[in-house]
């Protein structure tokens, strides 16, 4: 640590020291997990960070994110865009996460950058970016996007032994030795070190992205005979079949294997292992900032980039779906001005934490581009904000041209099957979904771009674990408005995302702009240009 804080300390000397009044600035810092849900009990082992964030502060109840896939997600959080306005579509190159193209046309443009450029602020990243950062053909790990003051990137995807970080662009390769490579404990310590040795003389951003509680699950060692007891959530919609949905839901086996029951009860219980050190990162975080008289005058946001699911509608371990498990996050937020022990049930997304972070540093919102909103009135209580009732989730499908070779029968297009032949996506598994939460509907509206045309629609008051599509039975006219919004907000950018939705009193409807000969639409991502 002391060789990390001694080159830490050499880059800082040489970081422009800002004015005095900038210091006096809130601080912000964002922690970012990989694939932790909320709604199977996602937040349940982490007792330090309930206590030290959510009961410090306040709980967002209806946290989402736009697309339930970690390279989307991670792009909407950084540029507060939805997919369509920022183009990552899956977690490839071809999907342009961590493309070149992304780096010319998005990076410059994220809220880090508009921090540390436009606001002064010096900006520190540790842990996962995007899911193909580092690849030779974007750059590799020399690649430090713009925006970043101090730079400890995770090459490619999560892991927690034997990974390669991007220091500020140049390559360090760690082992697997616990005590100096276990990832979640070395981005701990490389935010303790930042702490200690940054500028005092301007505030400060800081995003720490774990592995943790993604595959493979890896646990610290003191941690691998927890929740030895503990099994996955057996709910209403765990393993059974999910009739009157997509051909992707109803294709899985039901009821599932028991060796499919086993796997996913072992990995969710080795994913609750993996976030016992994030919770030990937030402790050590939240004691220095203590230590450096800095506590009161930083905000910290907890959140994930996706949910999961483990065995519902007999999907047995992914993310990807449509459904509240995995499109619904954990949103912990503590921090000046922000009363202790609250919630909150507005419907809030992650394309909502840059303008946020923006807001709070005092950048104009009306500069940028973004789609989402400031949290700023939310987390100060004002009781007079006009909130959203909706918002956009969108998804293009991943899929091979040829069949997997061991599910010939499943023909082209799937992707990541298990050995009985359960495939947790398709090529089109491509869909757009309305999520409305006003004060009388709590309703999701589904379309996919497939030659079914298939919609879903579920109402979450009277079925919150939607194991009921209503598309058939909802009223006509509910139906014909929501296949309108949906065609708004798949083409909205900047203000004209946040119009009014269905069911709120500003809302207008021309019914000659509905159903045309080609009947309801779902636009797919590739066909725009990038």
């Amino acid at each position: 640590m002391v060789a990390r804080g001694l080159a830490l300390a050499a880059l800082l000397v040489l970081s422009p020291a800002g004015a005095t009044r900038q210091a006096r600035r809130p601080n912000v810092v964002l922690i970012l997990t990989d694939d932790q849900d909320v709604c199977l009990g996602g937040m349940t082992p982490l007792k330090k960070t309930n206590a030290l964030i959510a009961q410090m502060g306040i709980t967002f109840l209806n946290a989402y994110v736009p697309s339930a896939l970690c390279c989307p997600s991670r792009a909407s959080i950084l540029t507060g865009k939805y997919p369509h306005n920022h183009h990552v579509v899956n977690n490839t190159l071809e999907g342009n996460c961590s493309s070149k193209l992304w780096q010319k046309i998005q990076e410059p443009y994220t809220f880090p950058a508009l921090l540390k450029t436009m606001c002064g602020y010096q900006t520190f990243f540790a842990g996962k970016y995007l899911n193909e950062y580092g690849a030779e053909d974007a750059g590799g790990v020399g690649h430090v996007p713009p925006g970043w003051s101090f730079w400890y990137a995770l090459e490619k995807n999560s892991k927690y032994y034997n990974y390669t970080l991007s220091v500020n662009g140049k390559a360090r390769r760690h082992g697997e030795n616990y005590s100096v490579d276990y990832l979640t404990d070395v981005l701990a310590n490389m935010s303790l070190d930042f702490l200690e040795y940054k500028s005092n003389f301007e505030p400060f951003f800081m995003m720490i992205s774990t592995p943790a509680p993604h595959s493979p699950w890896t646990a610290a060692p003191q941690y691998t005979k927890s929740f030895q007891n503990v099994s996955a959530p057996r709910n209403s919609n765990f393993n059974i079949h999910g009739k009157n949905k997509h051909w992707l839901i109803r294709q899985a086996k039901t009821p599932m294997t028991n060796s499919s029951i086993q796997f996913l009860d072992d990995a969710y219980r080795k994913r609750w292992q993996t976030l016992l050190s994030v919770d030990d990162l937030i402790e050590k975080l939240v004691k220095k900032l203590e230590l450096n008289g800095e506590l009161d005058n930083t905000y910290i946001f907890y959140t994930s980039d996706n949910g999961f699911h483990t065995g519902q509608f007999s999907l047995p371990i992914d993310k990807r779906q449509l459904y509240e498990f995995d499109i619904k996050v954990p949103l912990l937020v503590r921090g000046p001005g922000i009363k202790p022990n609250q919630t909150n049930k507005m419907l809030v997304a992650n394309i909502d934490l840059g303008p946020t972070i923006l807001d709070i540093a005092g950048y104009d919102l009306n500069k940028t581009q973004m789609d989402g909103m400031s949290l700023l009135p939310l987390l100060k209580g004002d009781k007079n904000v006009t909130w959203r009732s909706d918002f956009l989730v969108e998804y293009q499908g991943e899929g091979y041209n040829g069949s997997d070779p061991t599910c010939p029968g499943l023909g082209p297009g799937v992707t990541h099957c298990f050995p009985d032949c359960v495939c947790e996506d398709s090529y089109n598994n491509t869909y757009a979904c309305v999520r409305t939460l006003s004060t009388t509907w709590d309703l999701q509206y589904c379309e996919f771009d497939d030659r079914e045309v298939f919609v879903e629609v579920y109402n979450l008051t009277a079925d919150p674990h939607q194991i009921n599509n209503i598309a058939k039975t909802i009223d006509q006219e509910i139906l014909e408005k929501m296949n309108y919004r949906l065609m708004m907000l798949q083409s909205c950018s900047g203000a004209t995302c946040r119009t009014p939705g269905v069911f709120d009193p500003g809302y207008r409807f021309d019914p000659r702009l509905m159903f045309s000969n080609h009947g309801v639409r779902a636009r797919r991502f590739s066909a725009q240009p990038l």
